[in-house]
């Protein structure tokens, strides 16, 4: 099985704070990983620095086979690379303005001549892709509706749906159910699980909580001031290592109970044609 992101020596430095430390990671195709860590650990830098928002200090970074920056310097074709990544914000990263639809169809722009993109000129053939994709993710009924209209969870779906017509084979997940209610966490967890194990789909996707990362994950990557200080299976991040690691910060990982609920059973995602591209 070939590598999906590939990062070695990378390093990132704001003003005096070290953010990424020598980082060097491997991740595989088909992998669903979690990335965990307390606030300021460098979860968010590190994959902003895989997605090629933001160039490192050195090191490099390469995904399905692409570099997409070396030694402090984006590749020039970072934006078709990026075309391949989806990228799931906290905060959505929708227009709230526009409709669901038109939010999840921008996602095919990377496609489309200059004047489409500028115009967002859709055809009935992005349409259809994008209908397919909100009903993969259950809010093909909001198809129509303002984006600032839906719940916090709707939203994230409809961010996801937008990975799916982009036709992305990784996706990086920032913070995903940091804004969400319980219920909502569990339902966008669960999509993500999904889309991974149903399609087989790359997923790197950070959180602040451990214990979701141990009831969907089973890999965690584990970073502490820029470091990687633990990577291998989540079912072997106990109460007793995590403090280890993270000492009086492990609480703030914990939150009140690491307490693991049942085995989330597949969403039974329909097929859809525009993902696997």
């Amino acid at each position: 099985m070939s590598n999906a992101i590939e990062i070695q020596g990378l390093n990132k430095t704001f003003g005096a704070c070290k953010a990424l430390d020598d980082v060097n990671l491997s991740i595989a195709e088909g992998e669903m990983v979690a990335l965990i860590g307390a606030s300021g650990s460098g979860k968010s830098t590190l994959l902003r620095h895989v997605a090629g928002f933001l160039p490192g200090d050195s090191g490099s970074v390469s995904i399905m086979g692409q570099q997409v920056q070396n030694r402090g310097k984006l590749a020039q074709n970072v934006r078709k690379i990026r075309a391949g990544v989806g990228f799931v914000f906290q905060q959505f990263n929708l227009v709230g303005r526009l409709t669901v639809m038109t939010n999840v169809m921008i996602g095919l722009l990377h496609n489309a001549s200059l004047w489409r993109s500028m115009l967002m000129r859709f055809s009935q053939s992005d349409r259809q892709k994008a209908l397919e994709a909100l009903i993969a993710v259950g809010i093909e009924q909001k198809a129509w509706v303002r984006a600032s209209m839906l719940s916090g969870g709707q939203q994230q779906r409809a961010a996801i749906a937008r990975c799916l017509v982009q036709g992305a084979r990784v996706i990086l997940s920032d913070e995903p159910i940091a804004s969400l209610d319980p219920e909502s966490s569990r339902n966008v967890m669960e999509l993500l699980a999904s889309l991974n194990a149903e399609r087989g789909t790359t997923v790197v996707v950070s959180l602040h909580q451990v214990d979701f990362a141990l009831r969907y994950c089973p890999r965690t990557v584990a970073l502490h001031r820029g470091r990687v200080v633990y990577d291998g299976p989540s079912a072997a991040l106990t109460p007793q290592l995590l403090c280890e690691l993270y000492g009086s910060e492990a609480e703030d990982l914990f939150g009140k109970t690491l307490g693991v609920s049942p085995e989330p059973q597949p969403l039974g995602l329909p097929p859809l044609a525009t993902a696997a591209a």
